[in-house]
């Protein structure tokens, strides 16, 4: 797998006791989903306060803060950047204070009109303290119209492009999700409060029992009166498209996303491939943790036998969280250790979830030829990625991506490998139970479900040091 950036992670509690201590936790158990920065904004039915830092959630949120605060609702985020720097003014939650009181906001996603519209903010005066997309939000909510309402619909419906949204006032938490669904959104029930997450596993980890997701072009109100559920948008415009690369890679095997078992998802890629890429071999490895349910799945089709073949650090970060591609070379080093008890000699069979640039992957397959393997058959569980992710996943140049600019035989040559296939787009949306328009697969085919603006494609297409909008 390539290095690859995601959007982020939300947690939020309401009603609960310790509730800043439960999004610390339900935060640790989304860290996969973000690990440039956290933070967690909670409030004590009359004012909120953050508190917030940079990189892991045990760096960026000191363990004073949760006995110090004993309030019983809170929100927080875990977060990947996706254009321009890191740094800790854009880490979230962010706060306002505005005519109607303080408010918190956590976004995972990307805005693709949030440039025009902060230019527009910019031209008439207003002043931006990041250069974050959320803020952009936080600013439709200030304007005069926009603030007399009780409702969020008149901001969510400016909104386009892709956005899962945690809202935290002193008197209530607010769950939001684009109209297409793209990222997902949970709600649990904890003794008599709520919890919201990214992921299941979150919920899991609190003990939380999951009731549903929010639903596309939902608002869901949680207060002390309980759910209120609202539609920000007419229901012409609700139109699922779910990002399949969520089930493919991002969430956590043990999570339930979009209604499906993420790890048994992953089963069925990993046999499909088995049904389109047969090989003669020895052995089945995956590369961890990323490719272990394909590899079973693979392994159970094939009835070639799965073994370990890397051994991976799990002192070393997600390999790509670093912004310099020098310094992922090195993590590869770092994190995997090939089995040379399990790959001498053999002809082995390698499952990974997805190669993106193609650096970190040739550097995992060239360890494994020097731990004696004697062919190399890789076989990725998902389709080439051909076309940029406007959503907020960080593959936004096309010409970063590997499969773009080289054929299939170019890239099996830059790897080194005997062999190298990819699984069909149409054996990958196979393997889901829920209807296939439902799910976005825009990098794989290039059919997106919303128009983008030429602003963000022209935003996407600079250098990775520009300070414009920086998405979440």
């Amino acid at each position: 797998m390539s290095e690859i950036k995601e959007h982020c992670g939300l947690f939020g509690v309401f009603g609960c006791e310790d509730a800043v201590e439960r999004v610390y936790y339900g935060l640790y158990s989304l860290q996969h989903r973000g690990e440039e920065s956290a933070g967690i904004a909670t409030t004590d039915g009359k004012d909120i306060v953050c508190f917030k830092g940079m990189g892991l959630v045990t760096d960026a949120i000191k363990k004073e803060a949760l006995k110090t605060w004993k309030n019983t609702a809170a929100i927080g985020h875990v977060r990947y950047s996706t254009i321009g720097s890191s740094n800790i003014g854009n880490a979230q939650p962010l706060v306002v204070d505005y005519y109607k009181g303080k408010v918190a906001v956590a976004h995972n996603g990307q805005l693709t009109n949030a440039k025009r519209m902060r230019e527009e903010f910019e031209a008439n005066g207003s002043i931006f303290h990041t250069t974050s997309d959320t803020e952009v939000i936080l600013h439709l909510m200030a304007r005069p119209l926009n603030m007399m309402q009780e409702s969020l619909a008149p901001v969510l419906s400016q909104l386009k492009g892709s956005f899962s949204l945690l809202f935290l006032t002193p008197n209530g938490m607010v769950g939001v999700r684009d109209p297409h669904g793209f990222r997902p959104l949970a709600i649990g029930k904890l003794n008599s409060g709520y919890v919201m997450a990214s992921e299941t596993c979150a919920l899991d980890q609190v003990g939380a029992e999951y009731i549903r997701d929010v639903n596309p072009g939902e608002a869901v109100y949680v207060s002390k009166d309980g759910l209120r559920s609202e539609y920000f948008c007419p229901q012409k415009q609700i139109k699922p498209a779910y990002c399949i690369f969520e089930l493919v890679y991002f969430s956590r095997p043990d999570s339930q996303i979009y209604g499906e078992s993420v790890h048994m998802f992953r089963k069925r890629l990993g046999a499909a491939l088995a049904v389109e890429s047969p090989v003669d071999a020895d052995v089945v490895i995956s590369v961890p943790e990323g490719g272990n349910s394909a590899a079973i799945g693979y392994s159970h089709a094939s009835g070639i036998p799965f073994d370990r073949g890397f051994i991976r650090n799990h002192y070393v970060g997600r390999t790509f969280i670093l912004p310099e591609q020098a310094k992922r070379h090195r993590i590869v080093e770092l994190k995997l250790n090939p089995l040379k008890e399990t790959v001498k000699g053999k002809r082995v069979v390698v499952i990974d979830d997805s190669i993106v640039r193609g650096t970190t992957s040739k550097s995992r397959f060239g360890l494994l030829r020097k731990a004696g393997a004697k062919e190399i058959h890789v076989k990725i569980s998902c389709p080439p990625h051909r076309y940029p992710c406007y959503y907020g996943i960080d593959f936004q140049q096309k010409g970063e991506l590997i499969a773009s600019t080289r054929s299939l035989e170019e890239i099996r040559q830059f790897l080194g490998v005997e062999t190298l296939n990819y699984l069909s787009v149409e054996g990958m949306m196979n393997c889901a139970t829920q209807p296939q328009p439902h799910f976005c697969n825009a990098c794989f085919t290039n059919n997106y479900p919303t128009p983008i603006e030429e602003d963000t494609k022209k935003l996407t297409e600079r250098k990775k040091d520009t300070e414009d909008v920086k998405t979440t």
